[in-house]
């Protein structure tokens, strides 16, 4: 089994990271596979893949290793480029799909497959916190924000996946200390210095947590997951759940309520499940974003899931 690691020649927060895990000891070229997907190998079990075209637009790479080599894959991590509104310097660690598109309806904008989520990499929760460590040894802490983002985006990938993004504006993609962190994150979180590996599922029964509602980077939901010994699944923003306010509020049920937030919901819920055997996985529902209607429906619909709803402290 091997970990791919992904980046593209196309974004310089994609290259310039990679350039520099590239520069840490135990490189050796590997096989270039359909496509111009190169690669380069460390060890028995991490295999970095370089291609040039946009970092969400490669489906199937996991899929596509295995077939040209014969190795199977575990897990997939990203490195990609991150934008916002707000400009402000960030790296940030999240799962990808796109549960609350409609199939043959909607056009995903940054990639993935209308209602698919992949499954979430069980390393997200710990390598937020072993990232946040870094940044704040490398002085990258205020200027740089250390955050999880909500579930977005593709490419389409089969095995537990996360996305590790430099952000947010050209000024920072570039930046060569933001680039070295996110080198060491995988460095250390991959073990391939004389530490352990960081992030390891073993499945003994302990909590995740599935995040409903809140803003972009989940901040109701970071509270939580900066804590030590914290799993995280996917995390399902206010615009992953689009619900559709029934006419009639007297009597209503979750049958009432329309749109695609109950998909979003289940197969969210079924990719967590597969990517945490033996977990048990908790909702964590962000209360102050959603009206008293939307979290009636949504509180039902979970029960009906048999899904826990968990406070803060029931993760701990």
């Amino acid at each position: 089994m091997v970990v791919l690691v992904v980046a593209t020649t196309s974004d310089a927060a994609s290259a310039t990271p990679a350039a520099a895990f590239l520069a840490m000891p135990g490189w050796t070229p590997g096989p270039t596979i359909p496509d111009g997907v190169e690669s380069f190998a460390n060890g028995a079990g991490v295999r970095l893949l370089r291609h040039a075209r946009g970092i969400v637009e490669e489906d199937d790479l996991d899929l596509r290793w295995e077939a040209a080599t014969g190795e199977r894959v575990s897990e997939v991590v990203l490195l990609s480029r991150h934008t916002a509104v707000s400009n402000r310097p960030a790296l940030t660690v999240h799962p990808i799909g796109v549960p609350h598109l409609r199939d043959g309806v909607d056009v995903p904008p940054q990639g993935g497959r209308p209602g698919w989520a992949a499954p979430p990499n069980p390393r997200i929760g710990p390598w937020l916190r072993l990232l946040r460590r870094i940044a704040a040894d490398r002085g990258l802490v205020p200027e740089f924000e250390i955050t999880l983002e909500g579930t977005h985006h593709g490419p389409v990938t089969n095995t537990p996946t996360l996305f590790v993004e430099i952000g947010s504006t050209e000024e920072y993609w570039g930046r060569q200390d933001a680039a070295d962190a996110v080198a060491l994150l995988l460095w250390k979180g991959l073990g391939l210095g004389e530490e352990e590996s960081v992030g390891n599922w073993h499945g003994n029964g302990e909590k995740v947590l599935l995040g409903i509602g809140g803003g972009h980077y989940a901040p109701r939901h970071m509270d939580i997951v900066t804590k030590d010994g914290v799993w995280v699944g996917h995390l399902l923003s206010g615009y992953s759940l689009p619900m559709e306010e029934p006419k009639q509020m007297n009597g209503k049920n979750v049958a009432d309520v329309g749109g695609m937030w109950k998909h979003s919901i289940k197969v969210s819920y079924e990719a967590t499940k597969a990517a945490f055997p033996g977990g048990e996985i908790i909702a964590h529902i962000d209360q102050k974003s959603f009206k008293g209607w939307q979290k009636n429906a949504i509180t039902s619909y979970l029960q009906e899931l048999n899904i826990r709803v968990g406070k803060p402290n029931d993760f701990f």
